[in-house]
């Protein structure tokens, strides 16, 4: 908040339509966390936070949808590759599936994905002067904390009383992963390649499901786990653009006359 007042005072208030595009970002937003939090209830951390990640096939498909920008061939593969992936993690295959309810996990993962494809499709669109970064985010948080608000109070699931220790790490996370990651986000993916914000990407799911593991103490079955190395498999196989990172280490490499 504290960098968008700043950047109001250099640049000017944003547009209007900055603002409205913001706005309904954050709506998305809320979505994205509330299904994420209830997905971590029913089949833990690190698998709910894989299949959020299922943004980067739902992105492409939206765009196709929405702005007739047909996804690539390496996409359209990758997608049965994920789904299967998808139906191991639901736990419908194998015994011992992780988690309390494992296949609401996934409709509530699927849905996480959606909504967060959204909020990055319109955050993009209505963000898209480089000096200003901060200004939609800060919008669409203040969206965030309205509409949790209202979902919070209509359902009936919001602790306006919680201990300190909750208070302490909430307030952690906020500053954190919450305001200093997004807007770092915000602020360097689109001065990257390609080929490395997506394996930059890549990473979030594959730490998120070790440190569950680890800190946690979440333990996946073997068909989940082989369901996460496809999902993120797929994943990688649509956004890494593999040609041009071998054609890439075929430069680097030194020439057998040493030239």
């Amino acid at each position: 908040m504290l960098v968008a007042l700043g950047e109001r005072r250099r640049y000017g208030p944003l547009p209007r339509q900055s603002i409205r595009l913001a706005a309904i970002a954050g709506v998305f937003f809320t979505g994205d966390l509330m299904f994420w939090h209830h997905a971590i209830e029913a089949v833990g951390a690190g698998l709910a936070t894989v299949l959020g990640n299922l943004q980067v096939i739902i992105v492409g498909f939206f765009a196709w949808l929405l702005l007739g920008e047909r996804p690539s061939r390496a996409t359209l593969l990758a997608l049965p590759v994920v789904l299967a992936g998808v139906v191991l993690i639901s736990g419908v295959i194998g015994e011992d599936a992780y988690g309390s309810a494992p296949q609401l996990g996934v409709i509530l993962g699927i849905a996480t994905a959606i909504c967060y494809a959204a909020y990055l499709l319109i955050i993009r669109w209505g963000g898209r002067d480089p000096r200003r970064p901060a200004g939609p985010v800060a919008v669409a948080t203040v969206l965030v904390v309205v509409c949790a608000f209202v979902v919070g109070q209509a359902v009936g699931d919001l602790d306006l009383t919680p201990p300190p220790a909750s208070l302490f790490w909430l307030t952690v996370l906020g500053i954190t992963a919450q305001s200093a990651g997004y807007l770092l986000i915000s602020i360097s993916l689109p001065r990257l390649p390609a080929i490395i914000t997506s394996i930059i990407l890549l990473s979030q799911p594959v730490m998120s499901m070790g440190l569950a593991i680890v800190l946690l103490g979440e333990t996946p079955s073997a068909v989940q786990l082989l369901g996460v190395a496809l999902v993120i498999g797929g994943i990688a196989g649509a956004t890494i653009p593999f040609g041009r990172l071998r054609d890439g280490w075929q430069r680097a490499r030194p020439s057998p006359t040493g030239n």
